[in-house]
């Protein structure tokens, strides 16, 4: 029996209404008590069987981040390591995995680079961002491939709820920092829409230290971003709508091993940078076929080009690639408690570059099916996925969760979870740094998550969880990736929401031990402890706040032998809404000028540290006149 005939035979049956306690996608991307992400549809933050941190635009303009990556600093279990400040290319670590092995959105669409699987979060304009949801923990089972430690999807400013209103930011700090963007929204009862366009520039720093005498400058970086979001209710229960955006810019950067020159058999220094473009597009439709079956159907293309150059030599390289991807998911009522979700999806990746691959292409195309019960004394979660992938044949994963309420203000979860990753496109065909003989990664997950309402204004979770990854892909000797025999990561994370004296704190503590377990040696650039604590009050029209972040030592290297050095930073904010139209901002980023590293470069036999930025300050305005 075909899909629609099944989904069909089960509306028939009788249930109560499963949908009507529940906002709609566009409303529910403004609230902070829900989360779209897990499970790919609207559902309580308490509900969802995934461990998540949800930043919502309120948030964002409480925190005033810098970046995309300066958020993820705030949620625990997820590490950042970036590479030389503001537009360089991070390392994201959710629970002790590496970048290539969490999965990465911009509205439902994979935005990771092909070739080698980076995220590209570097160039999101955090402007541009109307909400955030990390989920931390394996969601294989309803993402596929990548999401073995978690997911991040970023979700791009939305549209008035009603009427039209138009805002203005201006904002500049040390460095040359400027930030500018300029926005138009509206909506009525049936449509909402969002333009925007903005700007991000520095004069940067410099990146690297003994190196070169071509790296002693600064490394700039400019990104010009533009994004549209449009929705319209057919009727009352059909709502289709589009999204799009796009990052372009340059940014420059050190590379401390210089360039081989082959008249002389030496290194020679470079100064160079790279034009890139991060794009996305997508179509859906949202479809309430009765009041037992929900229907979505999502299309889109993201691409991600990068080119990159150098002012003192000839050397150029280009590396495109082109994503296409299809999802059709249908949530089903079966009873009071009893839901199904099944589906499919699809994409294609793309290769164009001036390196030449031995493949060019690839497409994966997969079938799911989640079923969700809920009882008087417990409540349960079941998923499968079976994934046809071209070059690796055929994977299943599947993932299980069981939730027993201890009281009405205690829960705990019990969860077991599957994925796996195919090796990327450089991992396989790169010219002399490449493996064709690679398998893919298999993980296995399980999770005891702890969550407490300790009071009405006490809000605390907890999880004890274990990863276990299998022929892991790690780099040799000779920087060619292979599969490593097995890795272990223990982790335990926790998170206290409490609200005192007028003041709200949120604290994040996590403490992982990854290692190979075939050498004993610590994962590389795996700090083993992080905190985190948040915060803020409001005196009427004033807002103030703190940031404080303690990261512990970790190694650089897969050998243990590179340390790199543990570091706290604090950071202050405040904001004044002068009147309905205009709030100033003032934050203080690295108040204390803490130099710090979390990655090594080597230069004449010694390792040292990719700067970071040390103290900034930032000034901004926001006007929203009433249109």
């Amino acid at each position: 029996m075909t899909l629609p005939r099944i989904a069909f035979a089960i509306s028939l049956l009788p249930a109560a209404q499963a949908f009507a306690d529940l906002p709609d996608r566009e409303d529910a991307l403004k609230l902070p008590n829900v989360v779209i992400s897990a499970n790919r549809q609207v559902e309580q933050r308490d509900v969802s069987t995934a461990a998540n941190t949800v930043f919502t635009r309120a948030d964002i303009e409480r925190l005033q981040p810098t970046s995309v990556t300066d958020l993820l600093n705030r949620v625990p279990g997820v590490q950042v390591a970036p590479s030389g400040g503001r537009g360089s290319l991070p390392g994201i670590y959710i629970r002790g995995t590496k970048s290539a092995q969490s999965l990465v959105l911009v509205d439902g669409q994979r935005i990771a680079n092909a070739t080698s699987a980076d995220s590209a979060l570097q160039y999101l304009n955090i402007e541009q961002i109307e909400r955030v949801e990390v989920l931390r923990g394996s969601r294989s089972v309803i993402y596929g491939a990548d999401a073995i430690g978690g997911v991040i999807q970023i979700f791009t400013r939305r549209g008035a709820d009603q009427g039209l209103q138009a805002r203005l930011h201006s904002g500049f700090g040390n460095r040359n920092i400027g930030q500018y963007s300029l926005g138009l929204s509206g909506g009525d009862q049936r449509t909402h829409f969002n333009l925007s366009t903005s700007l991000d520039e520095t004069a940067g720093i410099d990146r690297t230290g003994p190196s070169f005498a071509s790296d002693g400058d600064h490394d700039a970086y400019r990104n010009k971003s533009y994004s549209l979001n449009l929705s319209h209710w057919l009727n009352d229960d059909v709502e289709i709508g589009f999204n799009a955006l796009d990052n372009t810019g340059t940014t420059e950067f050190d590379n401390p091993f210089g360039l081989f020159d082959p008249a002389s058999f030496d290194s020679v220094g470079q100064r160079p940078y790279s034009d890139f473009e991060l794009s996305s597009v997508g179509t859906y439709i949202d479809a309430r076929i009765n009041e037992r079956w929900k229907t979505r159907l999502e299309m889109g293309h993201s691409e991600n080009r990068e080119k990159t150059f150098d002012t003192l030599s000839d050397d150029r390289s280009v590396f495109n690639t082109y994503r296409d991807s299809v999802n059709w998911q249908n949530d089903l009522t079966l009873d009071e408690r009893n839901s199904l979700m099944l589906g499919g999806d699809g994409y294609q990746d793309r290769v164009n570059s001036s390196t030449s691959f031995y493949e060019d292409s690839r497409w994966n195309r997969a079938a799911f099916l989640q079923h969700r019960f809920k009882g008087d004394g417990f409540s349960t979660e079941l998923g499968l996925r079976h994934d046809q992938n071209q070059q690796f044949g055929n994977q299943n994963t599947w993932s299980g969760t069981l939730t027993a309420p201890i009281n009405e203000t205690n829960a705990v979860l019990l969860s077991y979870s599957e994925g796996f990753r195919a090796p990327t496109f450089n991992d396989l065909y790169y010219p002399g740094f490449s493996n064709p003989t690679l398998k893919p990664e298999h993980s296995k997950s399980y999770e005891l998550q702890w969550r407490s309402h300790l009071s009405e204004t006490s809000k605390l979770e907890a999880s004890l969880y274990r990863t276990d990854l299998q022929d892991a892909i790690a780099l040799d000797g000779n920087f060619r990736p292979e599969n490593i025999g097995s890795a272990r990561i223990n982790g335990l994370e926790a998170s206290l929401e409490q609200q005192l004296f007028g003041w709200t704190g949120k604290l994040g503590a996590s403490i992982i031990n990854p290692r190979d377990r075939d050498t004993g040696h610590t994962l590389n650039r795996r700090a083993r402890r992080t905190l985190n604590l948040d915060v803020d009050r409001q005196f009427d029209r004033l807002g103030v706040g703190a940031s404080w972040q303690a990261v512990s030592n970790s190694y650089n290297d897969e050998a243990n032998t590179q340390n790199i050095g543990g570091y706290a930073l604090f950071g202050l904010r405040s904001s004044w809404k002068a009147n309905d139209e205009v709030r100033l901002e003032f934050k203080l980023d690295n108040a204390l000028d803490k130099r710090y590293s979390r990655t090594l470069y080597s230069f004449d036999g010694n390792s040292y540290g990719y700067r970071e930025e040390g103290r900034t300050w930032m000034f901004g305005m926001t006007w929203t006149p009433d249109l």
